[in-house]
């Protein structure tokens, strides 16, 4: 990390207008802010190229260069190429529609492995799949109290009917990074499909889908400081060959894109390559994707001192309990973000608490059932998640730190 980090920091900051207030955005986990640059771009968009593509005219023109833009911006951001990029209203949205597709590959009796730490964004579209199709999902564990997930269990769990094996690559509820490659591997190994959500990664960790060897992968540009919709990279083979739902004169071949279902937001597209080129601008290098590389290194050096800076506090908080990784040597294990809770007090009214104060937090379930039901947590208002971004202060943590210890009294 360069001497001038704070200048860096400074920077990035700057190019956020929410962040000029005394507002404490520490709500990222589920939604980031979005930088200037971000919302000049969607307003261009619908300004200067408002029209459907393929027309002979300007503005249809235009919208088919933000289109274009937007699948070169997703490919660099991914590591994958512009034909292997589909976009959509939400990651939720994109996920059901590809494993509907996928589902009518496969044989009654085939299995899918899902994980306890995964949001029930790609959990539910399979267990819909198993119900439709006659197929069986089995759910691997997790450890404690670490709650990475079991690689024991995955590979006991793994047979010659597996065919889709869905993990998170980082817990949007409590952070943990799993062994991405290794859990990919297992599943190349068994014949299987390693079908990854990035959306809880994308925003602290370099996506590269060649390095993690993943075959599907699934994130939501709105947490990685873009605007509301959702994108998946999957290898161009298997987009070829799956059956899609589509209209009769829509393209064949991706790109066009046959998991495209209709007009698809210009705006939004326009608004995720500014957030793209806004990351990239953080680091240094030649092109794009270096520049992202430098950039995430970076961002993950930052971050981890804003864990361990936590984490190193916290633990000194009395009815404080914070779960999963909690060690501050093992921040590189996990992303800041962070589900506590503190003793005798309800989640909403500590949230609440936090708001009147400025600092923005969560509280719930996180869309994690299964990890929530694992921790005793589910049906008792789940726990307050506290999550830091690139942009997050060292100050800002000490904030939520204070106001922690106000809140346990």
């Amino acid at each position: 990390m360069p001497s001038n980090h704070t200048s860096w920091l400074v920077r990035a900051r700057g190019a956020f207008p929410a962040l000029a207030g005394d507002v404490a955005y520490l709500d990222g986990p589920g939604g980031s802010q979005v930088p200037e640059q971000v919302i000049a771009a969607m307003a261009a968009c619908l300004r200067d190229a408002n029209a459907n593509l393929n027309g002979a005219f300007a503005t249809s023109a235009a919208a088919g260069e933000i289109v274009a833009a937007g699948r070169q911006a997703a490919a660099d951001l991914v590591g994958g190429s512009p034909g292997e990029i589909a976009f959509g209203p939400n990651m939720s949205t994109l996920n059901f529609l590809l494993a509907h597709a996928v589902a009518r590959t496969l044989e009654p009796g085939d299995e899918i492995v899902t994980t306890v730490l995964d949001h029930d964004a790609n959990i539910s579209p399979w267990l819909q799949a198993a119900e439709d199709h006659g197929l069986f999902v089995r759910t691997v564990p997790v450890t404690d109290p670490d709650l990475a997930v079991d690689l024991r269990a995955l590979e006991a769990s793994l047979s010659s009917r597996t065919r889709i094996v869905a993990f998170t690559l980082a817990s949007n509820a409590v952070g943990t990074v799993p062994q991405a490659r290794e859990i990919a591997d297992l599943a190349h190994d068994a014949g299987a499909l390693a079908w990854a959500d990035a959306v809880h990664y994308a925003p602290h960790r370099r996506v590269d889908v060649r390095l993690l060897g993943v075959d599907v992968l699934l994130c939501s540009p709105y947490k990685f400081f873009g605007p509301h919709m959702g994108m998946a990279w999957a290898r161009r083979q298997l987009l070829e060959s799956w059956p899609a739902d589509r209209v009769r004169p829509a393209a064949q071949t991706p790109p066009g894109h046959r998991f495209e279902l209709g007009t698809q937001s210009h705006e939004a597209i326009a608004g995720f390559t500014a957030a793209v080129e806004y990351l990239a601008s953080l680091g240094a290098g030649l092109d794009r994707r270096s520049r992202l590389d430098s950039a995430f290194a970076r961002i993950q050096h930052h971050e981890e001192g804003l864990a361990r800076r936590f984490l190193v506090s916290v633990a000194g908080i009395p009815g404080v309990t914070v779960y999963g990784i909690a060690d501050p040597a093992r921040v590189g294990e996990r992303t800041p973000t962070f589900c506590v809770t503190i003793e005798g007090r309800d989640p909403r009214a500590v949230a609440e608490r936090l708001a009147a104060r400025g600092v923005n937090v969560w509280d719930g379930s996180y869309y994690a059932p299964e990890l929530m039901a694992h921790l005793g947590l589910e049906g008792r208002g789940g726990g307050v998640r506290i999550g830091f971004l690139h942009y997050t202060t060292p100050e800002e943590v000490d904030r939520i730190l204070t106001e922690l210890r106000l809140a346990a009294r």
